[in-house]
This record gives structure tokens, sequence and C-alpha cells, in this order.
């Protein structure tokens, strides 16, 4: 049975797509004074200290039931992404890894069927096949090697896809709720690991305060608002529906790459489309259906 789209359904996408398509830009700003495991270590500890308030005000809701589903939902869809994505942005383009992310709903759907027993027709299975193919030629560098750095978006996306279908069996929690609770019981090692940097260095480094509230902006709206919002998405329509943000998130983030005089290929446009494609027959696998229905009727 299709889903019901609300209109706010779709405005929480738009805000999703602008928050999460700007993230990358954001994250390439931080790396010019901090390392990539100092801008995903305050990312992380900026988020905790914004939910720290709601966390605790909820920690009556940790239970032995979905403790696991927490830490899951935690480290797979916020901590360990965290850390991936500014490594991966120290070789690629930031509009690379922004597209490269449109992969979410290929892998949601895969970890739906194979772990979680979601069901899934043939069309959905097309369309996993037509993602990766697109991500395959996002990666290809010739002479059959691939970007060892753009696999790194691909395993952070793979993370999300569980961490997604995890959200839905958390009983009694709201998106917000889910996002502080998580970030509560995951964030302390990467909290011990950015007191233990070489912060002294960064904060010598040219523009270092511009850059860090660049990570400030990341960590508040990109992460603490941004998941709130995905993570109720996902409880009020399905993990597919939510995922599919990553339509619109490349479009944000090429826009801020030629801003920022990225360099783009016929190859990559090509490869995204492909990709744009295979999501697309993800979230609408009953269209072909339809029509040959109606085409039936009309015979």
């Amino acid at each position: 049975m299709a889903e019901k789209r609300k209109i706010w359904h779709w405005i929480a996408l738009g805000v999703l797509s602008l928050i999460w398509g700007t993230s990358y830009i954001l994250m390439k700003k931080g790396l010019e004074s901090f390392s990539s495991f100092q801008v995903g270590a305050l990312r992380i500890s900026i988020t905790y200290l914004c939910l720290l308030p709601i966390a605790i005000r909820n920690l009556h809701y940790l239970n032995r039931s979905n403790l696991l589903s927490i830490i899951t939902i935690g480290l797979f869809g916020s901590i360990i992404p965290a850390f991936l994505f500014p490594l991966a942005e120290t070789k690629i383009s930031s509009s690379m890894a922004g597209m490269l992310n449109s992969l979410s709903p290929v892998f949601t759907l895969i970890f739906g069927i194979t772990i979680y027993q979601r069901k899934a027709i043939k069309a959905q299975i097309a369309g996993v096949f037509l993602g990766l193919l697109g991500a395959t030629g996002l990666l290809y560098n010739g002479s059959f090697t691939f970007n060892i750095f753009g696999l790194l978006v691909v395993l952070a996306t793979l993370l999300a896809g569980i961490s997604s279908n995890e959200v839905s069996r958390v009983e009694n929690l709201n998106g917000i709720k889910i996002t502080a609770l998580a970030f509560f019981v995951t964030s302390p090692p990467a909290i011990l690991y950015l007191l233990c940097s070489d912060l002294a260095a960064s904060v010598h480094t040219l523009n270092w305060v511009r850059n860090l509230c660049f990570i400030g902006i990341l960590g508040v709206l990109g992460t603490s608002v941004a998941l709130g919002i995905y993570y109720l998405l996902i409880r009020d329509t399905s993990p597919i529906f939510a995922s599919s943000v990553t339509y619109f998130i490349p479009i944000v983030a090429a826009l801020w790459g030629i801003a920022d005089n990225e360099h783009f290929t016929s190859a990559m446009i090509i490869s995204v489309i492909c990709i744009f494609t295979g999501v697309f027959i993800i979230n609408r696998p009953d269209l072909f259906r339809k029509r040959r229905l109606i085409k039936d009727e009309q015979i």
C-alpha cells in the first residue's frame, strides 16, 4: 500500500537537503585549520553539548530493549561517518562527497531486505544495481583503479543504511530524543580524542576562528537539528522515503562546489544521473507496474 505523504514531509525533506548539502563545503572549510579527525571530533562534541539537556531529561527511556539500537544508530549513523567524511575530503572534492552520499537509499534498501526482513520487488533490486553502477563511475580513476578515499564515503553511506533501518525499531521515542540519547551514549570517545589532540597547532592557523564557526554550524544544524528531522521523517514515513533526501543533497553540494571553483566532468554528471535513476526506482517501484496496467486497460 502506498504511503501517504503530507506537506510537512516534503518541506522537511527540502530543509534537510539544504542543510546536508551545505555540510560538505563546511567540512572542507574546517579542514583548512583542523585535521580530519579534529573536524569530526569537534562536530561530535558540539552536537553532544547541544543535545545534552534533552538527553539528560530522557535518560529514563534508555533500557535493555532499546540500548543496542541507540548505540547502533549513534555509531553507524553519526559518530563513524563524522570521521569518514572529513578524512575523505582531504583527497576528494566536497561536491564529490555529496554526490557519493546519494547512495544512502541504496544501502538502506539492501540492509532492509537482508537484515531487517523488509520486502522488495524486482524493480527495486534493479534500482540498487543502477545506483551501484553510478557510484562505480564516480569512483573510477582509469586503468582499473578506484579512488580509495571516495570509498570512505561509500562506507559512511553503508553504515547510514543500517542506522536508518534501526531507527524504525526504537519505540516510544521521537527523532530528537533518539538523536540526543544516541550522542549521549556514543560521543565520549570522540570527546576524549579531541581533548588529547593538538588543538594548539590548529588555533595558530589563518582564519581558524572562522573555520571553527563553520564546524560549529555543522554540529548544530548539520547534525543536531538535521538528524532530529531525519529520524522524525523515518518514523512518520519510512527509511526509504527519508533517505531519498539524497536526491537533492548532491545538487546543493555541487552548487557550493561550483561557487568554490571545484572541477566537474561529464562522466561525473552521467554517474550521478545513474544513481538518481536507481534511487528513483527504489522509491517508486510500482511506477512501471502502473504503466503496464494502464496500457493493458487501454488494449
